[in-house]
């Protein structure tokens, strides 16, 4: 049983599977996936998403790996909406294609999607829950076998939520580390991961290997940009909560701010007068935040607000900290620091601002604040990244029917929102008919 330098209690220990198991797993869903695709989807994931929504230990699991409640109920709430949209969506989406002529004349061409046998996952420790399933759904939906590998980091919910899955769908959650999830890669006919750029780089490589497509969702280093007209209190309230959800560790948080010069220290007293304000979140890890820190400081960064980690109730807890004096000479404000922390720091005309946002190896989101919704989007389409939030902040959190892809480093493959995402999980095979008394070959 390993202790979790986090907290003041032994962590639960991990039950991986033997490699034999794993493989073993992965050739029970494969055989499943036939009966699934003729099955009745719909009803069985119905099924599951009404189980997860009000499952009480599956709830209390999350809560005791992540310390916050909140955010654990969001993420039931979350799974079950997620499963009724591709309930309703997928039979559309999935449909044969009708049958049009071709060029040639006597020629049709129609078609129908091939669903992956197997799907692998593997999922970060962020949103253990959400970002276990919110790939697997829509694969299942699909038609297609899946088996999940969460983070380690909180293995509590796999034994309350593999108790919810119904018989007939072929889900299978296991625990494990790294070693599992390598092995999980040679097993499967596609993987998506989501996570960090080091390991996505494993992924893919190993995906490589293999020769499956990977999805992969990895960093990002979120900037906002405010400018002179924008509405500064709106603005000050979304990049707070845009930038200190779930104490800043998800992947679209903002992680960085830019501010108009005229209007940098009114923006900056409502900012900071609002983080002063709100209350401390649990870390369940807090990974390079302190390192960040000491940086910024070290290089002559302001700490305004927050900016101690403290010790309480077997967790680390962080205010919002906000930050000023800084610039990209620093680590905070170009590296992807996955924490309550929103260095703040002005610039002169919209092209600095462009070109400050797109200075980074990333390119998830961002967020802009503009007078009109013409100036900001004018704004938005001259940014490196896949979704962009006008007049609010880390919109992808909650709307997800965008389709969007990652720019940069931060991710590689198919859009994981919108319609077209369940399109990472099947093939299309055409049917190409000759309705002419003769073949196209014929001289």
């Amino acid at each position: 049983m390993g202790e979790n330098p986090l907290r003041d209690e032994p962590d639960r220990p991990l039950s991986p599977p033997s490699a034999e198991e794993l493989a073993a797993t992965a050739h029970t869903l494969r055989s499943r996936s036939a009966a699934w695709r003729a099955a009745d989807r719909g009803r069985a994931l119905t099924a599951f998403g009404a189980a997860v929504a009000r499952a009480e230990d599956l709830l209390a699991a999350l809560v005791a790996d992540t310390g916050r409640r909140a955010e654990s109920e969001l993420e039931l709430r979350a799974v079950a909406a997620t499963i009724d949209r591709w309930v309703r969506q997928a039979p559309a989406l999935l449909a044969d294609r009708p049958d049009e002529p071709a060029e040639i004349p006597g020629i049709v061409v129609g078609g129908e999607v091939v669903p992956y046998e197997l799907v692998g996952v593997i999922s970060p420790w962020n949103f253990p829950l959400l970002l276990g399933l919110i790939d697997a759904i829509p694969a299942l939906a699909a038609g297609c076998a899946v088996l999940v590998k969460p983070s380690e980091l909180t293995p509590r919910f796999v034994e309350p939520l593999m108790r919810l899955v119904p018989s007939e769908v072929p889900l299978r959650v296991v625990e494990g580390a790294a070693e599992t999830g390598r092995a999980l890669v040679g097993l499967v006919d596609a993987v998506v991961f989501t996570g960090s750029v080091a390991t996505g780089r494993q992924v893919a490589e190993a995906a490589a290997r293999a020769f499956i497509p990977a999805f992969l969702e990895l960093g990002g280093k979120d900037p906002a940009i405010v400018l002179a007209g924008a509405d500064l209190d709106r603005a000050a309230s979304a990049i707070l909560r845009g930038g200190t959800a779930n104490a800043g560790q998800a992947c679209q948080s903002i992680e960085r701010v830019y501010v108009a010069r005229e209007v940098f220290g009114d923006f900056l007293a409502l900012l900071v007068a609002k983080a002063a304000a709100a209350p401390a979140g649990p870390l369940v890890r807090t990974g390079v935040i302190p390192e960040h820190l000491a940086d910024a400081v070290a290089r002559g960064a302001v700490v305004r607000t927050g900016g101690r980690i403290e010790r309480r109730d077997g967790w680390h807890w962080l205010r919002p900290t906000v930050l000023t004096g800084v610039d990209h000479t620093m680590r905070v404000m170009t590296e992807e620091t996955f924490g309550p922390i929103l260095p703040v720091m002005p610039f002169d005309g919209v092209d600095e601002a462009v070109e400050l946002a797109n200075d980074s190896e990333y390119g998830l989101s961002a967020a802009v604040f503009a007078a009109t919704e013409q100036e900001a989007r004018a704004l938005a389409s001259r940014l490196r990244v896949g979704a962009v939030s006008v007049n609010d902040a880390a919109l992808t959190a909650f709307v997800h029917e965008g389709e969007k892809h990652s720019f940069n480093l931060s991710g590689l493959g198919g859009s994981r929102m919108g319609p077209a995402s369940i399109g990472r999980f099947v093939r299309r095979r055409a049917h190409l008919v000759n309705r002419s008394p003769r073949s196209v070959w014929s001289v």
